[in-house]
This record gives C-alpha cells, structure tokens and sequence, in this order.
C-alpha cells in the first residue's frame, strides 16, 4: 500500500507571510469593512447555493430522522436571536457568509425548510447535510442526505423556479449564481480512518482517486443542469480537530499527522481536477477554495489571528463533544467563542469561519467571472 508518510507537500500560507509580526492581530471588522464595499461595488450574483456536509449544512437535518442534528442549545447560541438553527456552530457557517460577502442575504435558508417562500429561492437555498460524503458507506453510518439526494432535491428547486419565474430566468439564475461544494472529509476521516471496511480495500491513493471521481462527476452534473460558477473547498486539516486530537494525538493531544496528509493528498487531486473541468468546459468557472492554509494556520498560530486557543473546543470538557454531547449541560462552556478557533470537537467557530470564508472570496472573487 501507498505510504503517505513518505510523501512531502510544500503549503504556503499567504495569510501567515503577510502578517509575521506576532504584534499584528486580526480582526473580523479589518477583513470586512472595505472588503464588502468593493464586492457589492464590483461583483453581482444573483444568489449563493450550496452543497455538501456539517461544513455548509444550514439546518437540512433538522427534517430528517438521524442522530446527526445540532438543532439545540448551546448551538446557535452566537447566531441571530441565539436560538439554535441546526448548524454545527455557535452562529453561521460558510454558506452564510458566502451568502452576505456576495451581497445576497445575511443567511442561507435549509431547503427542506417548510417555511420558504419563493423569495427564498430565488436568492439561493442550502441543500448540504450534516455527515454526508461522497462515498456510499458514509451515508449508511450517519442516514443522512447523500450526494444524490441532494442533486434531486436541486433538480425540484429548479422545476420550482421555473414555474415561478420562468425558464428564462430561471437559466440565468442558474448560470450567473455562486455554487458552493464542502464534502469528503467524513469519507476520510470517519469511513476511511475510523472504520475497517474501506482500509482493507484501499490505500489511500486508491481512495482519495475514488472520492475525487465522484466530485467530479456530481459538478458535471449540475454543469449540466445549468450551473456555471462552483467553487469547491478544500478539506481543512481534518487530523488538527480537537477531537482527533484527543483520540488519536498521543498524552500531548498533537495533530495526527496521517489524517493531515491524507487530507493534503485529497485536495492536490482536486486542484488538478478542478484544472482539468476548466479545460473541458470553458464556458464555466470552477473554482479551487483552499481553506487547509487558513485553518492550519489559526491552530498553529491562534494568537496571530485574535483567538487564544486553537486546540480546544468551547464546547465540552473532554474535546470529544459534538452533536448531542454538546448539550446545555456539558460541564464546561467558554464564555467567548470568538476566542476559540473551535467551537465543538470537530467544527470551527463562527468567527473562524468568517475569517477563512471572507479570505477564500477575496483570492477567488475574480476567478468566478
């Protein structure tokens, strides 16, 4: 089998180059201000929709019978109202922000919300479940919304749209809309890593070329539904979670530097992917969203981007908290998650979120034109 130890990856971190100086502390308001400006000034879609896991999942799993829900305190506890929405956060998450960084909305409706209105579709709806991932097996574990079922729930939002606003518009919402995809990194590190079936099967050459296939099958699909502009994240550095850490990082709680490189394995296969669909379809943009830099970077660097801890989570005592046992009666609770890189033991906080959201639009923007 292939050793992935043996394998070298050389990641820059642009944010990092730029602000050496440990004096220098980054703050939500100096990303923000005049970078919004200049997107709503410059740039105009007509909605945000997105696809995929707990990274962009918005509520979906509220509606569905699994155990894999956040639809409770204290999540939510930092979003509008503080009331818990079904995010795996205490306040919004990637395709919230996407949403109000485009200047679309200041939050992205679930789909299986029964309460939407048209008004609602029109500017973009989140189809991402909580658990899923590209390989079959994923799902089974969790009874979530798997890839195809997200794509058949797009396929009716479309005939919806239609039906209100014609095919006509309905094309061009399609076509000049911002998509936004976040799966595979509970194929890796839950299916592949904490499970036998795939291990004894595939290396993790053979699996990540699996994941990656599948990826790129479902953007030609909704290229061929009409999409236009998608832009994929990258996996984060999944074995740098608080709860990996604690599970699998030793008496000194380090990053499980084989979970890491697995991960930097699967997101140099889409970078090449990504080039290839460019290629093949030069009417559209596909877009690479490297977040592994920026969120490696807050672990390894916490008190450079504002937080004070970037290996732990707020929530919970033991850093294996996550869906039901983070509850209201964990026994410890951080009284300010925007100095938390994490926020249970697998999620990042709102406040990192926003940060890594905001710098992957201000790379990217212009490659979705």
């Amino acid at each position: 089998m292939m050793k992935l130890s043996n394998l070298k990856y050389l990641y820059v971190c642009p944010i990092l180059v730029m602000f050496l100086n440990p004096y220098v502390v980054i703050s939500i308001s100096d990303v923000k201000s005049s970078f919004l400006d200049a997107i709503a000034t410059n740039f105009s879609f007509p909605s945000v929709i997105a696809f995929g896991d707990s990274i962009l999942d918005t509520g979906n799993n509220n509606y569905l019978e699994t155990i894999v829900k956040s639809n409770f305190k204290p999540y939510g506890r930092d979003f509008f109202g503080g009331k818990p929405t079904g995010r795996f956060c205490n306040g919004r998450v990637p395709s919230d922000f996407f949403a109000e960084i485009l200047g679309v909305k200041e939050s992205l409706p679930p789909y299986l919300d029964p309460d939407l209105q048209i008004e609602d579709l029109l500017t973009g709806v989140c189809f991402a479940s909580a658990g899923s991932g590209y390989d079959p097996l994923t799902i089974e574990r969790s009874s979530v919304l798997s890839i195809d079922d997200q794509l058949s729930m797009f396929k009716e939002y479309i005939a919806k749209l239609n039906e209100a606003v014609g095919e006509e518009k309905t094309n061009m919402i399609l076509s000049k809309s911002i998509i936004v995809i976040s799966m595979g990194s509970n194929d890796i590190s839950g299916t592949y890593f904490r499970s036998p079936y795939r291990r004894f099967v595939f290396d993790m050459d053979q699996y990540t070329t699996i994941l990656i296939d599948q990826n790129s099958k479902f953007v030609q699909e909704l290229y061929g539904l009409g999409a236009r502009r998608i832009g994929i994240l990258s996996l984060g550095p999944v074995g740098c979670v608080p709860m990996q850490r604690t599970i699998e990082g030793g008496s000194e709680r380090k990053c499980v530097v084989e979970i890491n490189e697995a991960c930097l394995l699967y997101n140099s296969k889409l970078y090449s992917s990504i080039l290839t669909l460019n290629a093949t379809y030069p009417d559209a943009r596909f877009v690479y969203l490297d977040t592994y830099t920026g969120l490696n970077a807050f672990v390894q660097y916490p008190k450079l981007f504002g937080f004070e801890n970037g290996n732990s989570s707020c929530c919970g005592i033991a850093n294996v908290e996550l869906g039901p046992l983070c509850n209201s009666f964990v026994l410890k609770m951080c009284e300010d998650a925007s100095k938390y890189v994490f926020w249970d033991s697998y999620h990042p906080t709102d406040r990192a979120y926003n940060l890594l959201t905001s710098d992957a639009i201000k790379k990217t923007i212009h490659q979705f034109i």
